[in-house]
């Protein structure tokens, strides 16, 4: 039932967002050589890998790593790039993955396939059972400023009290950081 609604909120909101989508693609094309969306290797639920697609916010070339493993990740930003993400313009994408029933809305965020120490943990915690989300409680905790352990312990916390109002609470606290610019890379 969750991904019924999952995959019509997801259907209707790329029907609304079609157009800007399409405009911050050209923008993207413009601004700097390469594709408008780059497709990134993700975990998904059970481990098994697919690829995420997002609007390109780095150079292309660009290692293939989280943002803060970079050593200085914003000389690798577009100049675009950094608007995108402080709105987070560049997750509109992954309403594909959702239509595809590769993610959900609220879920973990899914780790890169080369993030071996968070896989890990994961699967010792049975995180891995879930769908991951283009947002999650380890998101509105800290995001990318808590360590892994933190990540996963929020995860866990998911896992047991998942269920639509948690969601919904979720879905507005995202919203609100991101109106806020607050825990959002750069």
């Amino acid at each position: 039932m969750r991904q019924i609604i999952d995959i019509l909120i997801a259907f209707g909101l790329l029907v609304v967002m079609i157009i800007p989508m399409i405009l911050v693609y050209i923008v993207i094309r413009i601004d700097s050589p390469g594709p408008g969306l780059f497709w990134s290797e993700r975990v998904g639920k059970n481990n098994i890998n697919f690829m995420m697609p997002k609007f390109r916010t780095m150079h292309a070339g660009t290692a293939s790593v989280a943002t803060h493993l970079l050593d200085d990740p914003k000389k690798h930003l577009t100049r675009i790039g950094n608007i995108l993400r402080k709105a987070s313009i560049d997750e509109l994408p992954q309403l594909y993955s959702i239509l595809k029933g590769q993610m959900t809305f609220v879920g973990p965020r899914p780790a890169l396939f080369n993030q071996n120490d968070l896989i890990k943990l994961r699967t010792i915690n049975n995180v891995q059972t879930l769908s991951p989300g283009v947002t999650g409680w380890a998101q509105i905790n800290g995001r990318d400023t808590i360590s892994i352990e933190e990540k996963v312990n929020f995860d866990v916390e998911y896992l047991k009290r998942k269920s639509i109002p948690f969601d919904l609470y979720i879905i507005v606290l995202t919203l609100l950081k991101v109106l806020k610019k607050e825990d959002v890379s750069h």
